[in-house]
């Protein structure tokens, strides 16, 4: 049986925090991330447990039974798959994709999700960097490292980016920065300060927010 949007949506959100932290997740977490009531998300659960989808131990947490890690990746695909299409074919700006994303990942079917693999490709990155799961549901993670932890004279290659911050992607795009783009990190100021950063010829001072968002693979 299909499942709802909202059924995606709760399994996606599940498996979206849970790669954070590797732990179960919790109701109230899972709450923030889908902007509802704790009531809501609890009912929510409920329903994945009736489904199959997911097991959920009192005061442990909430975890994605294997038939729940399909669904999600299945959306997970579906949402990437979209970002980059709208931003390759149709020249849509990175930080507006994950908005539409949201939207058009329940409305496309897996034949039509294959299609656009196919015209793109069969690519395995979306255009924040994030890796796009294969039409099996694996998923290739490479380690990656905040750009904020690196020390002066560390170098490396900017690969990946959250995309829940349009303003965050707007001021990236706006100094030529993008995933592939090689770095050095110059200097660094205490205490969570901005960090001096070399991209190709040019010098960027970034902030400690912004440098926590962006992962990096050092001594690529």
């Amino acid at each position: 049986m299909e499942n709802s949007s909202a059924v995606q949506d709760y399994a996606k959100g599940i498996w979206s925090l849970s790669q954070r932290t590797g732990q179960p997740v919790a109701t109230s977490a899972l709450a923030e991330r889908l902007g509802v009531s704790p009531a809501s998300a609890s009912a929510m659960v409920k329903r994945l447990e009736a489904l199959g989808l997911a097991t959920r131990e009192p005061y442990h947490g909430v975890e994605l039974t294997n038939a729940g890690e399909r669904v999600a990746l299945e959306v997970v695909r579906h949402h990437r798959l979209v970002e980059l299409y709208l931003a390759e074919a149709l020249g849509v700006p990175w930080d507006r994709v994950h908005a539409e994303a949201e939207i058009l990942e329940h409305a496309i079917s897996p034949e039509l999700s294959e299609r656009i693999a196919e015209a793109l490709g069969n690519p395995t990155r979306d255009p924040h960097g994030d890796p796009i799961p294969g039409r099996d549901g694996e998923i290739e993670e490479t380690p990656t490292r905040p750009l904020s932890e690196l020390d002066p004279g560390q170098a490396g290659r900017f690969v990946r980016v959250s995309d829940s911050d349009p303003e965050m992607l707007r001021y990236l795009s706006e100094r030529g920065i993008s995933p592939g783009d090689a770095f050095e990190v110059l200097s660094k100021e205490p205490f969570d300060g901005p960090i001096s950063v070399r991209f190709g010829g040019a010098l960027h001072v970034l902030g400690g927010v912004l440098t926590k968002a962006m992962r990096a693979e050092v001594g690529a």
